[in-house]
């Protein structure tokens, strides 16, 4: 049995701003061991239920955050952007299940310690009609390819995000967010065992892939007009409304891969 991660890092504990998720901030190197801590939890937890393989796919801004000499020698590391498949490179790759390590809320939620979807020029991303995040989205992707995430860890409201979209999979919640920058984080060993018993059922439960049904419609809500501007660039895209470009296909992967050029010409209108 093959388990693929993808860990990010705004939804690890002790993580409550931006300015610590940047590779030229003074706080990068212990927020990188934090995130590096709590994706080796969750290996940990899938080696003691009996999984021998591990791909772990650095899914966070640059996707050179994780410390390889850190890492758990059992797993493997996908590292470094741009990936054809981004946050979810490898897991095309046949895998039996997934692990979403660090995950944070959708843009627009009420409450989510640095809530966002891939960048801050997206409003809010709708798969048929059903507002989504970065979980969704990779979660539906993951799908396409029959792999079911099966642990999530993030605050409180990207577990409540999880278990609307995937059911009663297993999460953990290693903060609990006041606010967009503030938030009650457990401790780092406190987490590391609760991720650790988390991932040990979520092997043994297994999971049901989320499948979205095609015609897949993608709807993606920007900040200004000028970011609608340029993702409606895309070829078979179209503007709804000054902010709301709509991208509709039969193929999960081709409109995750619409969806991730929306958000790169979104990005250089700045």
């Amino acid at each position: 049995m093959k388990i693929y991660i993808s860990a990010d890092m705004e939804g690890v504990s002790g993580i409550v701003n931006f300015a610590q998720t940047s590779i030229e901030e003074k706080e990068y190197e212990r927020a990188r061991a934090l995130m590096t801590g709590e994706v080796n939890a969750a290996i940990e937890g899938a080696l003691t239920a009996g999984i021998t393989e591990i791909v772990v796919n650095d899914a966070h801004g640059s996707m050179r955050n994780i410390m390889l000499e850190n890492l758990n020698p059992v797993a493997q590391l996908i590292s470094g952007s741009p990936k054809p498949l981004s946050m979810m490179q490898g897991v095309d790759e046949g895998h039996d299940a997934a692990f979403f390590i660090g995950y944070h809320a959708q843009a627009g939620s009420a409450y989510g310690t640095l809530n966002h979807t891939f960048t801050e020029r997206v409003h809010s991303v709708a798969l048929n009609g059903k507002f989504v995040g970065e979980l969704g989205l990779n979660a539906a992707l993951a799908g396409h390819f029959g792999v079911p995430v099966v642990l999530v860890t993030g605050d409180q409201t990207l577990v409540e995000e999880a278990r609307l979209i995937l059911g009663d999979i297993e999460t953990v919640a290693v903060k609990r967010a006041y606010g967009r920058r503030a938030a009650r984080c457990l401790t780092p060993s406190r987490v590391h065992r609760l991720i650790k018993e988390a991932a040990m059922r979520a092997v043994q439960k297994g999971g049901t892939p989320f499948v979205v049904s095609s015609p897949i419609t993608l709807t993606v809500g920007f900040q200004q007009s000028i970011h609608a501007e340029m993702a409606e660039l895309v070829p078979g895209s179209r503007r709804l409304d000054s902010r709301t470009v709509e991208f509709i296909h039969e193929d999960m992967p081709t409109l995750y891969r619409a969806w991730r050029a929306m958000v790169g010409l979104a990005v250089l209108a700045g």
